[in-house]
């Protein structure tokens, strides 16, 4: 059993990121959470490159975004002078973030708590935002619902995920391997990555799954209530067949 989970460096490569990553299937839905008005403060953990956080500003919302990798917030400071747009990037750990301000929505989008490996670091995140969020302010998240068939069947063997090109012309193949650790509730994923037709490197993508009772109880031990949870980001209630965990939280 491992002890040091990660994400690889090369996954938050700005470009090879922004390559895979072009979804905005969950834009639609974070914006209609959006407060009416404009003046609210709006806060983004884990904004990554601005994928979100870019096109909430462009509606004239004051948002502000937080994130680790410092190669990340520069490519999303670069989006944002691209597009005459001011926004607070902020390099922090959203474990011990403390802005001295409070907003009237938070979220942590497109499954960043499955980076949050142990009990003591998700109630940390928990607890930073209970400290930054107003008394009627919501708090937004999305994960995976833990599909284990998924998870025994890709076990099995090595397979191509995505192929795709960079912005900056690079062609990038990526197979994926995968074992679970049932102990800790993680997934040891690792992502093999091909460049330009030449293996490049194993980069980890190590994942700690929550399972849908589990969490439901962590957020009301840490004081929160659940608003909605959804199956999918078009609203669908949860249920056995969800992809996705995806939940409305309030003080």
């Amino acid at each position: 059993m491992k002890t040091n989970y990660k994400v690889g460096e090369l996954v938050y490569d700005a470009d090879i990121y922004d390559g895979l990553n072009t979804s905005l299937t969950d834009l639609e839905f974070y914006k209609k959470w959006l407060p009416r008005n404009k003046d609210a403060n709006i806060l983004e953990l884990c904004c990554g490159t601005g994928r979100l956080t870019i096109p909430i500003a462009k509606e004239g919302y004051n948002i502000s975004g937080v994130d680790y990798t410092a190669s990340m917030l520069e490519r999303a400071k670069d989006k944002a002078f691209q597009a005459g747009l001011k926004i607070n990037l902020i390099e922090a750990d959203i474990r011990t973030l403390n802005l001295q301000e409070k907003f009237d929505l938070i979220f942590l989008p497109f499954n960043s708590i499955h980076h949050l490996y142990n009990n003591e670091d998700l109630f940390a995140v928990l607890k930073v935002v209970r400290k930054h969020l107003k008394e009627n302010g919501l708090f937004l998240l999305d994960c995976f619902n833990p599909n284990i068939r998924y998870i025994v069947e890709k076990e099995k063997e090595q397979q191509i995920i995505t192929e795709y090109t960079t912005n900056d012309g690079r062609k990038v193949v990526i197979e994926q391997s995968m074992h679970y650790e049932s102990a800790t509730q993680i997934n040891c994923i690792k992502w093999h990555y091909f460049i330009d037709s030449q293996f490049h490197s194993v980069q980890n993508m190590d994942m700690r799954l929550f399972f849908p009772q589990e969490l439901d109880s962590y957020f009301k031990q840490a004081g929160f209530n659940v608003i909605h949870k959804f199956g999918n980001f078009t609203g669908e209630a949860f249920n056995d067949d969800s992809e996705k965990q995806i939940y409305v939280l309030a003080l």
